[in-house]
């Protein structure tokens, strides 16, 4: 007789709640250790009777310098450890910049501009076409007014107005939202990689706006894409040591003067992606703006490959053998960040899993060290430590990457595929157009956890994770207003032009 064939598990039993089931258990391991406990108290005092209760009680003798002494003691370690905990740091709101209609560069246009620019160099120019059908950009991006001259006229006049253009505006829009005035801004503090003129951008926005002059003020440049969480970083540091503060973290990237013209094609792919942008958030550590404030920064980690050469020059800034200036970008790139990313989420995952991840991770580690070093690492779910991803919108290849790395579905890098489809690459200020997508759809509830993430050149990888204060309701204004309705839409892997 044949065997009868033995059931398969897999479909027999709900596997998906044998993991929830461990996950609660170990989760909430101390809570249901402490029932039967409490439980078994619950029984012994019911079993004693009320003079049994009240002889213990007279039993217990204090004398009044061990209850002043008592009290004293607690008293102090209190105040130690509310004066050493470190201030709590709160993202009131921002705006990001939307650029106006006449600056948009349909593919043909970008294509026809490109034809005319390096018309002795048609191989450059099928290699910008290949690029672009591939790079996960959609018809709506823009370009500063000085790229759509033929040919471009990149002079530091036309670079100062659009700086001004995209910082003002993201600013005014800062100013009316938040009611904030001029003279209430105690830091502010200005990232712009590429273009770093004299005086300053920072210095451009206290003239604009005749700010104090005790303003705490800086300009961060050359720190590529991840640049905005450097300036949160750096914001959050300064807001520990100045109590009842406010600060203004203002980032961009100016196109303008980066407008590569040879025909070097690795220093051409930057035409392609970057696009222009930016963002004004105001951060404060005044406990009144707790309640109005969207966000509370929970952790900041930053991860810098720099020491590696590799990693130094995979994002460089140099001249081509007919000296004209552009960013190489390394074929290892994505190798070196997805290095960057590994050490990165080795130093946050324990800040934010959940202890039922870490376990497993743990044992994963030992198995392989002490049994085999060919198993799989356990990739831990990040999905039960974050609610909404917001991925730097570098480059379709660089989401995919982190999708993938980190088992994320589609909908938790539809902000960072959207984004790039709508505003392209633009650097630093790109989280904060994915997490105004996320807002925009209506998706951020009280208690929600953002993980934004962003590569940058160094090479460096940093995060930030946020917790959400409030349901946010669906903004009325702000760079998706006249789009969202349209979104998310289907990117096709080649768009033929």
């Amino acid at each position: 007789m044949s065997q009868a064939p033995m059931p398969d598990f897999s479909s027999s039993v709900k596997l998906k709640y044998v993991k929830l089931g461990y996950q609660y258990l170990v989760n909430h391991f101390l809570s249901l250790l402490l029932i039967p406990i409490m439980a078994i108290i619950a029984v012994e005092l019911l079993r004693m009777g009320p003079e049994e209760i009240l002889n213990v009680w007279n039993s217990l003798h204090f004398d009044i310098v061990q209850v002043l002494c008592s009290s004293f003691l607690v008293i102090f370690i209190s105040t130690v450890y509310f004066m050493s905990k470190p201030r709590t740091v709160y993202l009131v709101d921002y705006s990001c910049y939307k650029p106006p209609v006449t600056c948009r560069v349909p593919f043909a246009t970008f294509m026809e501009h490109s034809r005319l620019i390096l018309k002795d160099s048609p191989k450059s120019v099928e290699f910008q076409m290949r690029i672009l059908e591939r790079s996960g950009l959609g018809e709506e991006t823009c370009l500063p007014p000085a790229i759509h001259y033929i040919p471009p006229t990149p002079t530091m006049d036309e670079a100062r107005s659009e700086a001004q253009m995209v910082i003002f505006t993201a600013m005014d829009d800062l100013f009316k939202k938040t009611g904030l005035l001029p003279k209430d801004i105690d830091i502010l503090i200005v990232n712009c990689s590429l273009f770093s003129p004299t005086p300053s951008l920072s210095a451009m926005v206290i003239n604009k706006y005749k700010l104090r002059s005790n303003i705490k003020s800086f300009n961060l440049s050359g720190m590529g894409c991840s640049a905005g969480l450097i300036s949160v970083d750096l914001a959050r540091d300064l807001l520990q040591v100045h109590p009842n503060s406010n600060a203004v973290i203002v980032s961009t990237e100016i196109i303008t003067p980066n407008y590569y013209k040879g025909n070097e094609r690795a220093m051409l792919l930057p035409n392609c992606l970057f696009r222009m942008g930016s963002a004004a958030i105001l951060m404060s550590n005044r406990r009144s703006d707790r309640w109005r404030a969207k966000y509370k920064l929970c952790h900041l980690v930053r991860t810098h490959r720099g020491a590696d050469d590799k990693s130094y020059y995979c994002v460089y800034e140099q001249e081509d053998r007919e000296g004209k200036i552009g960013i190489n970008l390394s074929k290892d790139l994505m190798a070196i960040a997805g290095e960057a990313l590994k050490a990165n989420i080795t130093t946050i995952g324990p800040l934010v899993l959940p202890a039922s991840e870490q376990l497993l991770f743990l044992l994963s580690l030992i198995g392989r060290k002490i049994f085999n070093l060919k198993w799989k690492p356990y990739i831990p779910d990040f999905k039960l430590a974050f609610e909404h991803f917001c991925i730097h919108a570098g480059g379709r290849a660089v989401i995919d990457e982190l999708q993938k790395n980190l088992q994320l579905s589609g909908e938790h890098v539809e902000a960072s595929r959207m984004t790039l489809h709508r505003f392209g690459n633009t650097s630093s200020s790109s989280l904060w157009y994915e997490l105004c997508y996320i807002e925009s759809k209506g998706r951020m509830r009280r208690g929600d956890r953002v993980w934004q993430i962003a590569f940058g050149s160094g090479f460096k990888c940093n995060s930030a994770v946020w917790k959400c204060n409030r349901t946010i309701k669906t903004p009325k204004d702000g760079p998706w207003s006249d789009c969202i309705d349209r979104y998310p839409v289907f990117i096709p892997e080649v768009v033929k032009l």
